[in-house]
């Protein structure tokens, strides 16, 4: 057997056994250093096109999925769930087209108040997860959408939401659209998002230098303490000493 048969029968039965998603990482910790794990990648997803199960790219990661045209007869396989509240659908929506977002620009979107237990389901479900801080006044908190979001809703990236035309072809939008609606640009939230995750991630680094340095000033001020201590009792003493010469000599 060759080596190419051989790795591809490795990846395949790692794909066969993970209980999630696997990357292309987790691929090479496996195989022998310079193994071209993309052509691997593509040449099992080309076996598995036509069978009962295919080979997908779901948020840069790889996994076996049933084939979409047998979807129907599994049906009665798939676990009833809690469906989401409208308010959470809405909130799931905003967030994943507009964001980073913050709370308050979700509620002014909704145009009602987001209740916090709607973002705790969010998060539970791990479909969104804080991503930063707002450079503004408070530095509120912002929203993104989480690998889980794109791993259940089978997408490869955030930029393959469907888009305004997509979602007017598909019914889910009135045919009367008022003149100045538009749609967010998902490329520039998402590089909006990830110059937020740079500045939380320095925020954190800031956080601990400041308390690393604070740490250092509290050993110094008891340093400082213990000399001051020591002085005082000196002069103590000298005063003592003044006054048993002074009462001495009288």
């Amino acid at each position: 057997m060759s080596d190419q048969a051989q790795h591809l029968r490795i990846v395949e039965a790692m794909l066969f056994a993970a209980t999630e998603p696997l990357d292309e990482e987790t691929f090479a910790a496996r195989l022998p250093e310079g193994t071209d794990i993309p052509a691997i990648l593509g040449e099992l997803q080309q076996t598995y096109a036509m069978r009962g199960v295919n080979l997908v790219r779901v948020a840069e990661r790889w996994a076996f999925r049933t084939a979409p045209d047998l979807a129907f007869l599994l049906r009665k396989e798939v676990q009833d769930v809690r469906r989401l509240s409208r308010a959470g659908v809405e909130t799931l929506a905003i967030i994943a087209y507009h964001q980073p977002v913050t709370r308050a620009e979700i509620e002014e979107i909704r145009g009602v108040a987001v209740n916090k237990g709607t973002l705790d389901v969010l998060m539970e479900t791990e479909w969104v997860r804080p991503v930063g801080r707002r450079q503004t006044p408070g530095r509120p908190v912002t929203y993104g959408t989480a690998a889980e979001f794109l791993n259940h809703f089978g997408l490869a990236s955030i930029k393959d939401l469907p888009g305004l035309a997509e979602l007017k072809a598909a019914g889910l939008l009135d045919s009367e659209i008022p003149p100045d609606f538009m749609m967010p640009d998902v490329k520039e939230s998402q590089a909006s998002e990830d110059a937020e995750d740079e500045v939380f991630e320095d925020e954190e680094d800031v956080i601990d230098e400041i308390e690393e340095a604070g740490e250092d000033n509290e050993d110094a001020l008891a340093e400082a303490d213990e000399v001051v201590d020591e002085v005082e009792e000196e002069e103590r003493a000298d005063a003592l000493e003044n006054d048993e010469e002074v009462h001495t000599g009288g």
